[in-house]
């Protein structure tokens, strides 16, 4: 049987120790509590994020190993650049930051529902409203084409999803966010679970202790939440 710690109602920052979350299912820390600003804020400052099913008990993960992109080397790859060779994309950042997230949450080939619930489009809408949720969005011409969407706590990036609607839009979408985290001193693009597809695209494995240590020098710097609010449209080809 497992036993998990309840967390708190009335102590949003209290959480477990992290490095004591379950081998089996790996990074399974807590459940309960709620997707308040100042909870969610504290979990991903202490490198734990939620991930659970709508109609579940909130479940709290940190899993090991991590799944991170390191910001100064991330680029496009060739096939990227040939696919979106004379397209006439657009890049932008928390123009459509709720549309983002549903279309995330929008059915897959081969998925059944998603954990990107109505509860959890209102818990991040209400922490982009608060200027720690942003995400970069992909158009062609009025179309939005592709995203990604995320946390900022200092100068670490946690993403949560993406999407696609047109063949490479979340990777544009990734690759102009890694560029934005580049020129503003985010090392670290934190992917959470990794998977055949985030390894492909050029992620690695931190093991959970490395990983913890960087977020708590991270999460301590200051970052002006402004800047996401000035980032200027760009070409697809800017992006690259």
């Amino acid at each position: 049987m497992i036993r998990l710690p309840l967390l708190d109602p009335m102590a949003p920052e209290r959480f477990p120790d992290p490095r004591h979350a379950l081998a089996e299912p790996n990074g399974l820390l807590a459940f309960g509590g709620d997707l308040s600003p100042r909870r969610l804020l504290a979990a991903y400052e202490r490198g734990i994020f939620p991930w659970f099913n709508p109609g579940e008990p909130i479940l709290w993960w940190s899993p090991d190993p991590r799944c991170v992109f390191d910001t100064a080397t991330f680029r496009a790859n060739r096939s990227l650049r040939r696919a979106l060779a004379g397209k006439d994309w657009r890049v932008t950042v928390d123009e459509a930051f709720v549309r983002v997230m549903r279309a995330c949450a929008a059915p897959r080939p081969g998925q059944h529902g998603t954990w990107i619930g109505q509860a959890i489009i209102d818990a991040y809408a209400s922490l982009h409203t608060q200027g720690h949720a942003h995400s970069v969005e992909v158009w062609e011409g009025d179309a939005l084409v592709g995203g990604v969407y995320g946390v900022s706590v200092g100068r670490l990036f946690c993403g949560e999803s993406m999407f696609s609607a047109r063949s490479g839009g979340s990777k544009l979408a990734l690759v102009a966010l890694a560029a934005l985290l580049r020129e503003w001193g985010f090392p670290l693009l934190d992917a959470q679970v990794s998977n055949p597809h985030l390894l492909g695209l050029g992620a690695r494995e931190l093991p959970r202790d490395a990983f913890l240590a960087q977020v708590r020098t991270l999460a301590a710097q200051p970052c002006d939440p402004l800047r996401w609010r000035k980032a200027a449209p760009r070409a697809a080809a800017d992006c690259l």
